[in-house]
């Protein structure tokens, strides 16, 4: 990985604040997973009430991730060959501004017409918007924080302050006004959102710097550089780890509610999981502060893995105890689990591949792998879940994604001791406004082992 000079290095949380770009780039983030959350959690009552089945929802969903799987690849070369260019972006904030018509004026009508077709168009059109949008975001939005010099995390925390915030805003409106209104409040916040990209900056000088070693080089990314992306073991051990684990974060949830519910005998049990959900999502906000200083200290490699050991420790904890407030622990353990993997995968990309092809490498291993790998294994363990139990099936999850984990990391290289484009040593220290909140660690001497030799030949 060629070493590359940035206009900036990365300013710390008290510094970004006084910003407004950083405000500009946190408010994307917002607005873009309000029309996220907003579809998400209410997509499956709105449909339901306009006389879709079980079957045409699931077909939906399903259709959904096989178009996010077609377009991410494309969608990965198109953002790189753009580098901080908006056209793509600003794609993913049209069709985001017209869900409100999409759902309230033409899906009634092409119900009218044929409700499986009807389906497949709302899958294939909410692909556009969601699942294979959100990577044109994540990866505009991670070259964009390193040309302006400020953190990934620290404006990534502002998509999960409107997870924990538009649920209970769309609930109002659902109660309140009718169930049509969510999705023009989709709209609204597109458009929101378009106003925000329209006038985000990106510094003179500083345009090249998060696509580029040399100027002018972010428009000629060539074949060869993907071939050797796609051959380098770092990478197809990173693909590996997020087809097994990132994926079975997302099927362990898919279904969890269903058990949560059966082991609270009393009181509300779905009242309980929707406040338990409420608080983990306002909790990962918190955790994304300090996030990034974490993995900067550990190394983004650690950082996965010490991801997928949450991971595991949650899904065997779910198995083995199952008394409220452990089912309530477990569940509360994801607010730690998504900010490390969410940071850690934009760090290890960009301190490991080639810079120019960062939206490539996000899109093909985070995105399609975690797609290929909820596909993959959604419907076996919801058979397990059938057919052997939850408690049983989870222990075989747990199985998995221990041996997927070995398994990546003997092929993925340390990054421990790289630094990022735009990032100095100085960028490694915690933030002086958050180091009260952190214990001090002692400092341990290294003799004759010199620890940062050792990931040097580790990466080598």
């Amino acid at each position: 990985m060629s070493a590359i000079t940035a206009t900036a290095s990365t300013s710390t949380l008290k510094e970004s604040l006084k910003r407004g770009v950083f405000w500009n780039y946190g408010g994307l983030y917002f607005f873009y997973f309000a029309v996220w959350q907003i579809f998400f959690s209410f997509h499956g009552l709105w449909f339901k009430q306009a006389g879709l089945g079980e079957t045409n929802i699931g077909l939906i969903n399903t259709v959904m991730a096989i178009t996010a799987l077609c377009l991410q690849p494309l969608y990965g070369y198109l953002q790189d060959r753009l580098g901080l260019r908006k056209h793509l972006f600003s794609f993913v904030v049209l069709c985001g501004a017209m869900v409100g018509p999409f759902f309230v004026i033409a899906f009634p009508a092409l119900m009218g017409w044929n409700v499986i077709g009807a389906s497949v168009i709302a899958g294939i059109y909410m692909s556009f918007v969601l699942l294979a949008g959100v990577s044109v975001v994540e990866a505009f939005n991670e070259r964009a924080s390193r040309a302006n010099g400020f953190e990934y995390g620290h404006a990534r925390l502002f998509g999960s302050i409107a997870g924990g915030t538009i649920t209970a805003v769309g609930g109002w409106i659902w109660t309140n006004v009718n169930p049509d209104s969510i999705w023009w409040a989709a709209s609204f916040c597109a458009l929101v959102l378009g106003v925000l990209l329209f006038v985000a900056k990106v510094p003179d000088g500083a345009r090249q710097a998060g696509v580029s070693d040399e100027p002018g080089e972010g428009a000629r990314v060539s074949k060869e550089t993907i071939k050797s992306l796609l051959r380098d073991r770092s990478f197809v051990g990173f693909v590996v780890l997020m087809f097994g684990t990132a994926a079975l974060y997302d099927v362990f949830d898919q279904q969890f509610s269903i058990y949560f519910e059966q082991h609270v005998q009393s009181g509300d049990p779905v009242g309980l999981f929707a406040n338990v959900v409420t608080i983990q999502i306002f909790a990962e906000a918190a955790v994304m502060l300090v996030a990034p200083w974490f993995v900067n200290k550990i190394g983004a490699k650690r950082g996965l893995q010490l991801f997928a050991a949450i991971l595991v420790v949650r899904v065997l904890g779910s198995a083995l105890v199952t008394t409220t407030e452990a089912l309530i622990a477990w569940r509360l353990l994801a607010a730690i689990e998504m900010p490390l993997m969410l940071v850690s995968v934009m760090k290890y990309i960009t301190r490991m591949f080639d810079v120019r092809i960062s939206a490539t490498a996000y899109m093909l291993g985070f995105g399609v792998a975690k797609s290929l790998g909820v596909a993959a294994f959604s419907l076996p363990f919801g058979a397990a879940y059938e057919a052997i139990g939850f408690s049983s099936s989870y222990l075989i999850m747990s199985v998995v994604i221990v041996a997927v984990t070995v398994a990546a990391s003997f092929l993925m290289r340390n990054d421990k001791g790289l630094l990022a484009p735009g990032q100095n040593d100085t960028d490694l220290e915690l933030d002086p406004a958050l180091a009260e909140l952190v214990p001090a660690t002692p400092t341990v001497a290294t003799s004759t082992v010199d620890i940062e030799e050792l990931s040097r030949v580790d990466r080598d």
